[in-house]
């Protein structure tokens, strides 16, 4: 069983800059894709950044491309979401989520972090 825990969510305003964190309770990333998604208010769940294990195959939403870089340490089993020039669209719950190469969805998620950008 896969364990996620997400961290570095907090209210700041906008063109602020933020790190957000997923430490993971895995063996390996060997094989894995990683990602962050996260879900305003009334609106649906999307994805924000992906990355496979070995760093490669990097992919942003438009929305944030050029201003979140999306990282990952293996060593220390840990996901990374830089996050600059935030907007106010920016405000919602991010999650950190993990799948296996394998595997078509992602199955194991986080908690989640809140990140609210104010005007």
């Amino acid at each position: 069983q896969v364990q996620l825990v997400e961290s570095g969510g907090g209210l700041v305003q906008a063109g602020a800059s933020l790190r957000l964190s997923c430490a993971a309770s895995i063996r390996t990333f060997v094989n894995y894709r990683m990602a962050w998604f996260r879900q305003a208010p009334g609106k649906e769940r999307e994805a924000v950044a992906g990355i496979l294990w070995n760093g490669g195959d990097i992919l942003y939403t438009d929305s944030v491309k050029g201003r979140f870089t999306i990282s990952l340490d293996n060593a220390k089993k840990m996901v990374y979401l830089e996050m600059n020039s935030l907007k106010p669209e920016d405000t919602a719950v991010y999650y950190c989520a993990v799948r296996r190469l394998s595997e078509s969805q992602y199955f194991y998620w986080g908690q989640g972090t809140q990140v609210t950008v104010s005007t």
